[in-house]
């Protein structure tokens, strides 16, 4: 393993403690403290009128921000699914802290050769987005491509799933974790309205980007005649559908078109599927998020591949 220490060199200095005697003078008339030239006790308490701050001494945020988010993977599950992914060999830069390190070394965790820098907690933080959950273990790496859309359509079988405009990563990322627990074949998004397969995204799906493959097209309307062409049947999902998924589904080779939570599926994407369904819900209120419905239409359709 390489070490990469990162230092955190910061001036420092004694504050005045707040309330001192040592700083307090009298005035000419040894009333009080003596006030300073601005505008406050000299005695290092709260100063009502501060003098301006110069541009350097102005409050700075907090590093760690959106930098190249698109460009990393953090967290124990996304990274090492991305380690153990044969199409990652010889890319990327693999950065953990001390424990996580040993543990990749000792468990054989980097099957494809990446070696290990070896950084700080809080140095590594500051690399990622601000908020980012890294457990200590992050991978700088571009974001994967994607396959064909004839790779994971052709033969026809199984559930496919195909995102109409889903543009939160943590929605997309959690219906790639859905898909792949279901046994979904691939998910199908449109290239222009899509997040990255990374940062956010990549940690809510728990390294599911990794293992399920993903399709990027650029017209989802195209992409459902070929899938037809294929022997696909799309369903639609629509709270406002006549039929219910159970109604709706079969064993048939099937595609789950799911849109947005503003806006649905749109017009010309829902016109070419085969039938549009809802998930019946007796409690009278539509609570549940995309990706929750993503998750009980995968549901009710790997129940209807098998049989059951």
């Amino acid at each position: 393993m390489s070490r990469n220490p990162e230092r955190n060199d910061r001036k420092s200095g004694k504050k005045p403690a707040f309330g001192s005697k040592a700083g307090g003078r009298s005035d000419a008339s040894g009333k009080g403290p003596r006030a300073s030239a601005a505008g406050g006790p000299d005695r290092g308490g709260w100063n009502p009128n501060p003098p301006a701050r110069s541009a350097d001494s102005a409050p700075r945020p907090p590093r760690g921000g959106k930098a190249d988010a698109d460009n990393f993977v953090w967290g124990r599950h996304p990274v090492l699914a991305a380690l153990a992914n044969p199409a990652r060999k010889g890319m990327g830069r693999l950065l953990a802290t001390a424990d996580r390190a040993a543990e990749i070394e000792k468990d054989r965790l980097a099957p494809h050769g990446h070696k290990v820098e070896i950084i700080d907690a809080v140095a590594l933080a500051r690399m990622l987005p601000a908020g980012a959950v890294h457990q200590g273990l992050a991978f700088k790496v571009q974001p994967l491509e994607g396959v064909a859309l004839d790779d994971i359509a052709d033969p026809a079988s199984g559930v496919i799933v195909m995102l109409d405009q889903l543009t939160d990563p943590q929605n997309v990322g959690a219906i790639f974790r859905s898909a792949l627990a279901f046994g979904a074949k691939g998910i199908v998004v449109q290239d222009r309205h899509s997040p990255a397969l990374a940062g956010a995204l990549a940690k809510a799906s728990a390294g599911a980007t990794e293992r399920l493959p993903c399709a990027r097209v650029t017209n989802l309307s195209r992409a459902l005649e070929r899938l037809a062409d294929l022997g696909w049947r799309a369903v639609g999902l629509d709270g406002a559908a006549e039929q219910t998924l159970d109604q709706a589904l079969d064993a048939r080779p099937t595609v789950l078109v799911v849109g947005s939570e503003g806006d649905g599926v749109r017009r010309l994407v829902a016109e070419h599927c085969d039938v549009m369904a809802k998930i019946p819900m007796p409690g009278g209120f539509e609570s549940l998020n995309v990706s929750n419905a993503a998750a009980v239409a995968l549901y009710e359709a790997a129940r209807k591949q098998a049989g059951t």
